[in-house]
């Protein structure tokens, strides 16, 4: 109920100021803008499913904050160093004193957020509802200058971000899939859900691969993947991978698909990328894939592809190679 939260803290906090931009960042497309002045909001986001549903809404939007603004709203997001990074982004956009909302659960770490502010900066105010929080404080980019979000190198000659899927070092399940990678692997491919692009990075080291689309739907790591990937055969898309439609059909796909949207797994956003590999793939096409083996995958690959084969288990995770993809009537997902 973060919409409850922030309009009761906007009351307790006293009038936005009367003129000038808002910064909304990183709402998500549950999050109830209604009581801030549409006519002034700037929603930031560089998640695309967040950014084009605002869109879709009417609401102004951007991937990231350009000049001043008035007044700042932050919606918390899991990751704390990613949270802190937005922090120190929304202050250095605003004037000394400015009042910035921050919006949060307390399972995505609201309460030390507030703690740690309401030591380096002056509060204005603080409403605690429905396990959450959301407090008020006055702009002060001194104060909280060390939580700028530097890039980090978890691998040598890569870079990542604050808020980037695993983002201290390569993801285990990218690792056991490019191991599995068939060294005569070739032609025309996908990789859904790049991330930063080291799983990528290991696709373009087989010579046969003609072109690899880099599909990412999170603006900051597509940045971080432009950086790391440095081939001529790579093509960049800030897309929805379930919906990507590169023009031509694919020879092969490489996903390790995200299975979260919030705290709990969802399972059904890995069976939708599933799905959008087959639509991609030519009838002799392949995807290469692997999961958490919690994820219950096999039925989706089962009814979307004629021939699944389970290759390797390691860990946590689980690798499939499927072919033969069945093609769904046009209008169906």
């Amino acid at each position: 109920m973060s919409d409850s939260r922030l309009s009761l803290c906007l009351d307790e906090a006293g009038d936005l100021p009367p003129e000038g931009p808002i910064l909304v960042l990183r709402p998500t497309q549950a999050a109830d803008l209604s009581a801030l002045p549409r006519d002034r909001i700037t929603v930031v986001t560089g998640f695309l499913p967040d950014h084009e549903a605002f869109a879709a809404r009417g609401f102004k939007v951007s991937e990231a904050p350009e000049g001043q603004y008035a007044a700042a709203i932050l919606f918390l997001p899991r990751s704390k160093t990613f949270a802190r990074a937005l922090v120190a982004q929304a202050m250095a956009h605003l004037p000394p004193g400015a009042p910035l909302w921050v919006d949060g659960q307390k399972t995505d770490g609201i309460e030390p957020l507030w703690r740690d502010l309401r030591e380096r900066c002056q509060q204005i105010a603080a409403v605690t509802k429905a396990h959450g929080r959301c407090f008020a404080v006055h702009a002060d980019t001194a104060a909280v200058a060390d939580w700028q979000g530097a890039p980090t190198e978890p691998e040598p000659g890569f870079v990542t971000r604050p808020g980037v899927f695993s983002a201290d070092g390569v993801d285990a399940g990218s690792a056991l899939l490019a191991a599995h990678l068939p060294h005569d692997l070739k032609g025309k491919g996908a990789d859904l859900g790049a991330g930063w692009g080291w799983l990528a990075a290991q696709t373009l080291a087989h010579p046969g691969v003609k072109l690899l689309h880099l599909v990412e739907a999170e603006a900051e790591a597509l940045a971080c993947a432009r950086q790391n990937v440095i081939d001529e055969r790579a093509a960049f898309h800030w897309a929805d991978a379930t919906t990507f439609a590169p023009g031509h059909t694919l020879d092969f796909v490489v996903m390790n698909p995200p299975f979260h949207t919030g705290r709990a797994a969802e399972p059904a956003l890995g069976a939708a990328f599933i799905r959008a590999a087959a639509r991609l793939l030519h009838p002799q096409g392949r995807l290469y894939m692997v999961a958490n083996r919690t994820l219950p995958y096999e039925e989706a690959l089962a009814t979307s592809f004629r021939q699944v084969t389970p290759i390797a288990t390691d860990g946590g995770f689980k690798l499939f190679v499927a072919s033969h993809p069945l093609k769904r009537p046009a209008g169906r997902s």
